[in-house]
């Protein structure tokens, strides 16, 4: 299954997430900043990372820039988790370098089977929302 780093600074959501990709067989690398999110993925290279938004000291879109402009880090597929909703927001994610999204609250399966396309895909299906 996939190393897939966790990037969320809610002690709840974070416990969510990890039991979802347990439960599905994946393992779990955490970061809870933009900042850390960046140590980890250049440190470990996950196969995909679920990016808060809303995170302290960096937003999420600003950290999923970053790693999409380095070369060690820029072909890891991103997933926005985000409970921006409103007109523009896709986009916007979109244009920060986010292959997707998935939002909150978290539907587990569709979650699931985002993670297996984007795995599956090598992370280029930016069709998926």
């Amino acid at each position: 299954m996939a190393r897939i780093l966790v990037v969320e600074d809610t002690p709840a959501n974070m416990k969510l997430m990890l039991l979802i990709l347990a439960t599905a067989g994946h393992s779990a690398l955490q970061a809870a900043t933009g900042r850390d999110a960046i140590a980890v993925a250049l440190a470990e290279k996950p196969d995909l990372i679920l990016m808060d938004v809303q995170l302290p000291d960096m937003d999420g879109l600003s950290a999923a820039r970053e790693l999409k402009a380095l070369a060690a880090t820029r072909h890891i597929p991103i997933v926005a988790v985000t409970a921006m909703a409103m007109r523009g927001d896709r986009e916007r994610i979109l244009a920060a370098g986010c292959d997707g999204y998935v939002e909150k609250p978290i539907d587990y399966r569709k979650l699931l089977d985002d993670i297996a396309r984007r795995i599956q895909a090598g992370g280029a299906d930016r069709t998926v929302p």
